[in-house]
C-alpha cells in the first residue's frame, strides 16, 4: 500500500493554486477587448497558453448528464433525472419521459449498467441519449468511495453483483406486460452475467429478458490487449502495493482504503500519450485560431474524460483477482459468496455481444466468449456483432453507435421480447431438442 501518495497528489495539486491564480488574472487581462494585446497573434497565443495551463491543473468535478428533452416518434419530450433505488455505494437513475398527457406511455424497460472504473457513469450520456427516443432508460450512478465514510461499509465485486440482482428484481417487479432489458458496458460485463446465472440457477422469476454486453472482459486470454497482459503479469498482490491509496484528511471517506481515480487516468493517458498530446496541440491550434466548435468538442471530451472517481480497494483487486489473473469466470471457477457462478443455468436471457474491431481495451472474442460459456441457452436466443472501424469508447458511443449498433440491439430486442414464462417454455423445448439430437 502506498499510504502517502494520496497526500503527495492533494499537495501537489494545491502548490500550482498560485501558478493558476496568476494564470487567470493574465487570461482575463489579455483577453479584455480593451487591451490591444487581445488582438494580435501573440496576444492570442498567450491566452491560450493560460487556458490550456488552467484546464491540465484544474481539478474536473462530476459532470451532470444534462439530458432535458428527447425526441419520440418525432415529438420533442421533455426528460427529468430521478433516483428510483439508492444504497450506500449506488444510485439508479431513471430518465423519465414526461408526455403531454401526463400519463409516460409504456415502453421496454432498459437498464444500463455502467463501468465502475473511476470514471462516472456520464461518461455514457451519448449511449443514454441514443436509447432514450426508444426505450424507458436506467443507469447505475457509482458513488465516489472518497465522498463514503467508513461507516458506509465495504464494497466488493460480490456486493456489486447483488446490487445488480436488486435493481433487476426492483424494476421487474413494477410489472407492466413489458420486457427488461439489460446492457452492461465493459467492467459491468462480469458482474451482470453472474448476476443473471445466480438469478437464473435460483429460477428466479425477476431475471430481465435480456442482457447485452460490449466490450467485456469476459475471458481475458483471448486477444489480451496490454491492459490484461499488465494484470495478467503482475498479480493482484503487486496492485496491492502499488496502487492501493488511503483516503487523506478533508474528505468524508478520509481512512478508506481506495484505487484512486487519478491513478486510472493516468493509466489511460499514458496508453495513448501520443494522441492526448497531438490533441492538445490541436486545441490550442482552435483557440488561436478562434475556431470555437472545434475547441468546445476538446472541452466536451476532455471534461468527461478527466473527470475521475476511487473506487475501494477491495473491489479493485478482487475484480483484478477473479477477472484478469485467475479468469475465473470462463474456467467455471468463479463464485459469488462461496456459491459457483455456473453461466450454464442462463437458459432464458438472451444475450446479445457486441465488439469494436480496433479495442484495444477488451480485444476481440473476449466477449464472444459468452456466447459459449452460455451453453445451456438456444441458438436463437444468442447474436453477436462485431463493429468496424471502432475503439473501446466507439462502442458505446459515437456516431457508429447511433446509426450501427443501437438499431441492431434494438432488432435483437424485438426478436427475443417476450414473456418470461413464454421464453423460458422455449428454452426448454429447444433444449430437449438439442440433448435428443445428441443421443
Amino acid at each position: 500500500m502506498l499510504p502517502f501518495s494520496y497526500e503527495m497528489h492533494e499537495m501537489a495539486h494545491f502548490a500550482w493554486a498560485p501558478a493558476r491564480a496568476v494564470s487567470d488574472v493574465a487570461r482575463t487581462w489579455l483577453e479584455n477587448p480593451v487591451n490591444p494585446l487581445s488582438l494580435t497573434a501573440a496576444g492570442r497565443n498567450l491566452t491560450a497558453t493560460a487556458k490550456i495551463f488552467e484546464r491540465l491543473t484544474r481539478r474536473y468535478g462530476k459532470p451532470a448528464f444534462d439530458l432535458a428533452t428527447t425526441v419520440v416518434d418525432g415529438a420533442i419530450v421533455p426528460i427529468v433525472e430521478v433516483v428510483v433505488w439508492e444504497r450506500p455505494f449506488c444510485k439508479l437513475l431513471h430518465f423519465e419521459t414526461q408526455f403531454d398527457t401526463g400519463v409516460p406511455q409504456p415502453r421496454q424497460k432498459l437498464l444500463i449498467v455502467a463501468p465502475m472504473s473511476s470514471h462516472h457513469a456520464t461518461l455514457l450520456r451519448g449511449t443514454v441519449e441514443a436509447f432514450l427516443p426508444f426505450y424507458d432508460v436506467y443507469i447505475t450512478d457509482w458513488i465516489d468511495s472518497r465522498t463514503l465514510s467508513l461507516a458506509a461499509g465495504r464494497f466488493d465485486l460480490d456486493d456489486y453483483i447483488d446490487y445488480v440482482i436488486a435493481m433487476c428484481e426492483t424494476l421487474s417487479k413494477e410489472h407492466d406486460g413489458l420486457s427488461l432489458h439489460t446492457l452492461g458496458v465493459c467492467q459491468p460485463a462480469v458482474p451482470l452475467i453472474a448476476a443473471v446465472a445466480l438469478m437464473e440457477a435460483q429460477d428466479n422469476p425477476h431475471v430481465p429478458a435480456s442482457m447485452t454486453l460490449m466490450g467485456g472482459p469476459i475471458d481475458t486470454r483471448r486477444s489480451p490487449t496490454k491492459v490484461n497482459l499488465l494484470a495478467q503479469e503482475r498479480g493482484s498482490e503487486w496492485f496491492r502495493r502499488h496502487c492501493i491509496c488511503t483516503v487523506p484528511y478533508g474528505y468524508a471517506g478520509v481512512g478508506r482504503d481506495v484505487y484512486p481515480g487519478f491513478l486510472q487516468l493516468t493509466g489511460f493517458l499514458a496508453m495513448n500519450i501520443d494522441r492526448h498530446v497531438n490533441a492538445h496541440f490541436d486545441f490550442f491550434d482552435h483557440l488561436v485560431t478562434g475556431d470555437g466548435d472545434s475547441a468546445a468538442k476538446h472541452r466536451e471530451f476532455y471534461n468527461e474524460y478527466r473527470s475521475v472517481m476511487d473506487l475501494t480497494a477491495e473491489f479493485f483487486l478482487q475484480t483484478i483477482d477473479t477477472v484478469f489473473v485467475k479468469h475465473a469466470l470462463p474456467k467455471g471457477e468463479m463464485t459469488h459468496r462461496g456459491t459457483p457462478v455456473n453461466l450454464a443455468a442462463i437458459r432464458r436471457v438472451g444475450l446479445l455481444t457486441v465488439e469494436g474491431e480496433n479495442d484495444d481495451i477488451s480485444g476481440i472474442g473476449q466477449t464472444l466468449a459468452a456466447q459459449d460459456l452460455c451453453q445451456s441457452l438456444p441458438h436463437s436466443m444468442k447474436a453477436n456483432y462485431l463493429q468496424e472501424k471502432v475503439g473501446h469508447y466507439g462502442v458505446f458511443n459515437g456516431s457508429r453507435f447511433r446509426n450501427e449498433i443501437v438499431p441492431r440491439i434494438r432488432e435483437f430486442h424485438a426478436r427475443i421480447s417476450r414473456p418470461v414464462h413464454a421464453l423460458k417454455l422455449v428454452a426448454t423445448a429447444e433444449t430437449k431438442c438439442a440433448e435428443r439430437a445428441a443421443s
